[in-house]
């Protein structure tokens, strides 16, 4: 067979792997919901996740599942020029911090410090079908990249004026840490799955989740 045939047929063989490998990467796609001028919504692929842009960087709201951290990043380019500065984790379950290993090792990652002693593990949540402790998190596979670098105990904020920030803890719930996030100037707070909808509070005894502590608050 002549050179130029076989390149020819690698030419094209390698043509359509590409395009098979295309037609199988799976599509992140992320919706964007404003609540605010600077204050966004990103939907698809877990947990919701909030973006505040303030005046000197970009605050996240969670991360959502593996491989959905880079989509983040670049819809939040979409946005806004702005470095993202900060990392908020609501609490330890895979839908909400998993992406935290794909953004740059400068964000400043923050949660509640039970949610911290969490995420060390990353035990299932006791509503999961497959309840297998992994060999490794998928901060460990990383090298601990995507671990908090801060926490807080009851309360922290965040930034002042018009870019404040209010973390909350209250209590044991969906699990044994989960942050409110209130960003006061835009009269918004975000309370990820200890309100996921309209339906009962959905309770990971895993990590913590208590029905009784929340009845107890409310």
């Amino acid at each position: 067979m002549k050179r130029s045939v076989v390149l020819g047929v690698v030419v094209v063989v390698g043509a359509l792997s590409m395009a098979v490998a295309a037609q199988q990467a799976p599509q992140r796609n992320i919706d964007v919901e404003k609540l605010k001028d600077n204050l966004f919504v990103l939907k698809g692929g877990g947990g919701n996740t909030a973006v505040f842009v303030t005046s000197t960087g970009v605050v996240v709201v969670d991360a959502k599942n593996p491989g959905w951290g880079q989509p983040i990043l670049d819809k939040i380019k979409t946005l806004t020029d702005k470095p993202i500065t900060t990392l908020i984790n609501t609490h330890t379950h895979g839908d909400h911090v998993s992406g935290n290993v794909e953004f740059p090792a400068t964000v400043d990652i923050i949660v509640q410090e039970n949610t911290r002693t969490n995420m060390m593990k990353m035990i299932p949540n006791s509503t999961a079908q497959d309840q297998t402790v992994p060999a490794q998190t998928i901060f460990q596979q990383n090298g601990g990249k995507g671990l908090p670098k801060r926490t807080f105990k009851d309360r922290m904020t965040l930034f002042s004026g018009p870019d404040e920030v209010d973390l909350y803890y209250f209590g044991r719930g969906h699990t044994n840490g989960d942050a409110f996030v209130a960003f006061p100037a835009a009269r918004v707070l975000h309370a990820a799955d200890i309100f996921s909808g309209k339906n009962l509070p959905l309770l990971d005894a895993n990590n913590g989740g208590s029905a009784a502590e929340i009845a107890a608050r409310s």
